[in-house]
């Protein structure tokens, strides 16, 4: 239900750019980057069981959403050859996951792009995956035709929580004051990169990695069982 944090929207927002995330929000990957942060660093001596193991894993969960090669510096200590190698290892394992056909969109994502799209909105898909990554997986579900701009870390400067990436979507799609932009994801990472960025509407969304509490906690104005609550929000 989202009427408990969405009483303060008396109407609806103009938007005019919608920068939705990937996994967990619009992408279902049955615990694909889990298992495949996993198989990275058991790469560099962090064997399951052990405490080192738990607190990474618990690290990865707790910056769901942000870039990877940043969560592999933090754990790896700084350790940049490491940590390139690791973020290469789960790349590669993720992509494996994907020809394997374990992802697929989350229900009612497609039609959500579609419904924003007809309400002249313009779509910017953004990821903490590297454009490597993003790119398979953006391939394998088909989803180049349906959307206006897809972004990475690499492609903006920082990945989240930095405001980055919904900025350069609304500068890049030609949208108009932060006020028209949206930014929606199913992390506290996503929600304060929308907050940072000055947003008309932020949403957290229920559909992935973060619980109600890990949203409220991170601010979100508003939160949403899945990505097509964001639609009775939106102005033309």
């Amino acid at each position: 239900m989202t009427e408990s944090l969405t009483e303060t929207l008396t109407e609806p927002v103009k938007i005019t750019v919608a920068c939705l995330d990937m996994a967990g929000t619009t992408v279902a990957d049955d615990g694909s980057v889990i298992a495949a942060f996993s198989s990275a660093v058991e790469q560099f001596g962090l064997e399951p069981g052990t405490p080192e193991y738990s607190g990474a894993l618990a690290y990865v969960r707790q910056t769901m959403g942000q870039s990877k090669i940043e969560v592999f510096r933090h754990i790896l200590d700084g350790r940049e050859d490491a940590a390139h190698r690791a973020n290469e290892a789960f790349e590669e394992h993720y992509a494996r996951a994907v020809r394997a056909g374990e992802v697929a969109p989350l229900p009612h994502a497609e039609e959500t792009f579609a419904a924003l799209r007809a309400a002249g909105i313009k779509i910017c898909l953004a990821t903490g995956f590297s454009p490597v990554t993003r790119d398979a997986l953006l391939d394998a579900l088909d989803w180049r035709p349906l959307v206006d701009l897809v972004l990475s870390p690499a492609d903006a400067g920082r990945g989240r929580p930095w405001p980055d990436m919904p900025l350069t979507a609304l500068m890049r799609l030609g949208g108009g004051a932060v006020s028209e932009l949206a930014v929606a994801g199913d992390t506290a990472s996503d929600v304060e990169s929308g907050l940072r960025a000055g947003a008309g509407l932020v949403a957290g969304v229920l559909t992935g990695a973060a619980s109600r509490e890990d949203l409220e906690k991170a601010g979100a104005p508003v939160i949403l069982d899945t990505i097509a609550g964001l639609l009775p929000l939106l102005g033309s």
